[in-house]
């Protein structure tokens, strides 16, 4: 049926940052694990060092923060001394998931590193912290035929022990966020266990190390993340993914239907245990079980992006428009199709409709590389239409 096979252009999906919080497993995780089917992985895995500090961390909150925090609450003064500060100079970068030393090292990270490095400081500090899992859209990305979720993570430091504040009224608790505020505004949240987030960290480093070719270290990263929390959908959803890049189709299924059992419709596992039965030629229960699938999520991710792409080689440009708006309608922050919505609109003539998606595809670009291109093409078009 053609709603199925399109589907089944998702080929492989691994979630950087789970949608839903983590639920006890339906069975133990070390029945899930198979180290003998990888070689030992160089990569230093180290759990303990997640949030561990680093001697350039701990002279910046003795510089920055010695005596602020007598004066007033100590959040704010960690908030104004990470944040509000010219000199630290922190940016978004999505290339990597950084641990809290490497995120303060290069003064960027996702928003999973920036949450840990800012947490590592509050721990320092002696401040209470949790987290929260922001039921934002999820926002696909793909390497290759490798396709990944991102959700939204954030912090918050409770309420400090009570003393005066000069007067000042302080709130029982501040969320930190790295999105502004109007995208968060009426969005639920749940909390997440702190050994949750070192899930998703090694997740995160499962993924990437996936998108690199590197499959002993990604079978080790998501190991861990397994261990971290058994019931972690994501990272059992990825350790699949990592058996089927290495050719074990039967311990592949065996952890997506792990995920399945614990979440009936969790897209990604769905989308790869579907993929799995028609590798092993067990269609009729590929098709079963696709056709579930559809009814959950009608189109794939990027499907009109990839629709919009034909018709732009097929000099079809107002249809490719169209796909693109469409495409972008489901996934508004988008930035690969904001700059293939320029391109449609620059062989439409609308340099002002280019020259908006531009600007959304410098504004939504995940790493400074990216940004980079994108600002310089929006340099060269705003040049063109002052000549």
């Amino acid at each position: 049926m053609k709603t199925t096979s399109n589907h089944l252009i998702v080929l492989l999906l691994c979630a950087l940052l789970a949608a839903c919080v983590s639920r006890p497993p339906t069975r133990p995780a070390a029945e899930l694990l198979h180290d003998q089917l990888f070689a030992p992985s160089r990569a230093a895995i180290d759990p303990a060092g997640v949030f561990a500090l680093s001697d350039d961390m701990r002279r910046y909150a003795a510089a920055e923060l010695q005596g602020t925090t007598q004066l007033r609450d100590p959040r704010r003064a960690l908030i104004d001394a990470l944040y509000s500060r010219s000199q630290l100079g922190l940016s978004y970068d999505a290339s990597a998931t950084r641990n809290a030393a490497e995120a303060f090292t290069a003064r960027a990270g996702n928003c999973l590193s920036l949450v840990i490095m800012t947490a590592a400081f509050a721990k320092h500090l002696g401040l209470p912290v949790s987290y929260r899992n922001v039921l934002v859209e999820d926002l696909y990305t793909r390497q290759g035929d490798l396709f990944m979720s991102s959700g939204h993570v954030n912090l918050v430091l409770d309420g400090p022990p009570p003393r005066r504040h000069f007067g000042e009224q302080e709130p029982q608790a501040l969320t930190i966020d790295f999105l502004p505020p109007e995208e968060l505004r009426g969005q639920r949240s749940q909390p997440l266990a702190e050994r949750t987030i070192v899930a998703m960290f090694m997740n995160n480093r499962a993924a990437e190390a996936l998108t690199q070719g590197r499959l002993d270290d990604g079978y080790a990263w998501a190991r861990e993340a397994v261990r971290q929390d058994p019931g972690f959908a994501a990272a059992i959803n990825t350790l699949g993914v990592v058996y089927m890049r290495g050719g074990h189709l039967q311990q592949a299924e065996a952890a997506l239907r792990a995920v399945l059992a614990q979440e009936p419709e969790h897209l990604s596992a769905l989308s790869n245990l579907v993929l799995l039965l028609q590798r092993a030629g067990r269609q009729a229960e590929a098709q079963a079980l696709g056709t579930r699938l559809v009814q959950l999520q009608p189109y794939p991710p990027f499907h009109f992006f990839d629709l919009g792409r034909r018709a732009m080689d097929e000099g079809d440009f107002s249809r490719a428009r169209q796909l693109f708006a469409r495409e972008l309608r489901r996934q508004p922050d988008q930035h690969e199709v904001h700059f293939w919505a320029a391109q449609a609109d620059l062989r439409l003539g609308d340099t002002a409709g280019a020259t908006g998606h531009l600007r959304q595809a410098v504004a939504n670009s995940p790493t400074r590389d990216s940004q980079q291109v994108y600002a310089a093409k929006l340099d060269r078009l705003r040049a063109a239409r002052l000549q």
